[in-house]
């Protein structure tokens, strides 16, 4: 099937993870996600060239850890596939990409977006980083993870990509009615991604950005009208901390619980983010190994988006420890900065902080088997909301959580 361009894969994703101080509790759970992928090439089938079909599935079960984290950005970004809260199967990607020169394509469907913002050692829910903050821009918040339209690719040269897309913003993995798309508004994302050999080692440069005219509520409410943006905002790419914050506002301020005055809405939001990763030394004639470094940053119009900055960094291994050379590691830091317009009545009556979150990680990738991979990982994240109320609903202070796990991925 592979030689008549025919290519199915299921993959399987197993966590346990547990926190071990700090957070909201110590806490051990085990989670996974299992992915189903088909790949037909036209050419290779026998009928024309440059066609390339893709569908890809997931299935998610088992518990997380985020709630006993305390942290705003989940230590383990799989907790939000295929869609965060929910235990569900969902259809990810159905596209038909068909190429009409050798430097220019086009793409159309249900797009999984997760692919954006490509960066060598950090960006693999397979192998790299697992905090979601050191996986991708945080910036990105309000992106869906999977939704309907189409895309323009450019390659007008050798290790350049380039692309231009329009996405439905309020896309859903579970959602597959395309009769429902677009009726809210468009997310465009542009993005560029090219490649340099300074030295002549392989780095690559990264700049994109997305802008969207859906209507959104603000986060600049009257405190009156605070608990209509709690109950009905949810951030994609976040855990969501609404339920959290009003449980605080029941508790300290039951009077604004019910809505004042219609809501303030916006009608765009934006952003704009950069990456680079670079390798600063490889073995000889071995340029896809070595030891690199790796930098994200990303901005955003703080108004709809509750992440203002975003910021990544750290180094990644690949193939350079001696008998194990399909093996990786890496280390990072990532500091994610609230918006000052994100319940600032909260943050300064309750001193509840929800000015920036600071992770630290550093794991060990084990290459067993081909088909088998085992993960080491550690995680120290200082979490953005600074309180929680315990079982007694008093306000303690949120102590700054450490995280282990294991990450095995089997590829069959």
């Amino acid at each position: 099937m592979g030689k008549k361009g025919v290519v199915l894969d299921l993959d399987l994703l197993q966590f346990p993870q547990g926190v071990m101080t700090g957070g909201r509790d110590t806490a051990a759970e085990y989670s996974g996600l299992a992915e189903y992928t088909l790949n037909v090439d036209t050419q290779k089938l026998g009928l024309w060239p440059g066609g390339f079909l893709n569908v890809m599935a997931m299935s998610n079960f088992g518990q997380n850890v985020n709630n006993a984290s305390g942290a705003l950005l989940p230590p383990n970004i799989v907790s939000l596939l295929p869609q965060a809260g929910d235990t569900t199967s969902a259809l990810m990607n159905l596209t038909f990409m068909q190429f009409l020169s050798p430097k220019f394509g086009i793409v159309v469907g249900k797009l999984y977006t997760l692919g954006g913002d490509n960066n060598e050692f950090a960006h693999d829910i397979h192998s790299t980083f697992l905090n979601t903050a050191l996986d991708f821009n945080a910036t990105l918040a309000l992106f869906p993870f999977s939704a309907y339209g189409g895309a323009l690719i450019f390659l007008p040269w050798e290790g350049a990509t380039f692309t231009v897309s329009v996405i439905d913003p309020s896309g859903s993995a579970t959602n597959n009615d395309i009769t429902e798309a677009f009726k809210d508004g468009v997310l465009v994302n542009g993005e560029g991604r090219v490649t340099i050999k300074p030295f002549g080692l392989v780095g690559h440069q990264l700049l994109g950005f997305g802008w969207s005219n859906k209507e959104r509520l603000s986060l600049q409410q009257d405190p009156e009208n605070i608990a209509r943006l709690l109950l009905d905002k949810r951030f994609t790419r976040l855990t969501d901390p609404g339920p959290i914050l009003r449980k605080i506002l029941e508790r300290f301020f039951p009077g604004l619980l019910v809505p004042a005055q219609p809501a303030n809405t916006t009608s765009n939001t934006w952003s704009v983010y950069y990456n680079f990763d670079q390798f600063l030394w490889s073995p000889k004639g071995q340029p896809d190994k070595g030891i690199g470094a790796f930098f994200r940053f990303g901005i955003s119009d703080g108004i709809a988006n509750p992440i203002k900055y975003a910021y990544n960094v750290g180094l990644g291994g690949k193939g350079i420890v001696p008998g194990r050379p399909a093996d990786s590691f890496g280390i990072g830091w990532a500091r994610t900065q609230m918006s000052s317009n994100f319940v600032p009545f909260l943050r300064q009556k309750l001193n509840l902080g929800l000015d920036k979150e600071d992770a630290v990680e550093m794991y060990y990738n084990f290459s067993v088997t081909k088909w088998l991979n085992a993960t080491l990982d550690l995680q120290v994240i200082d979490p953005a909301l600074n309180k929680f109320l315990d079982s007694s609903k008093r306000l303690q202070n949120m102590d700054t959580s450490v995280v282990g796990g294991l990450r095995i991925y089997s590829r069959f």
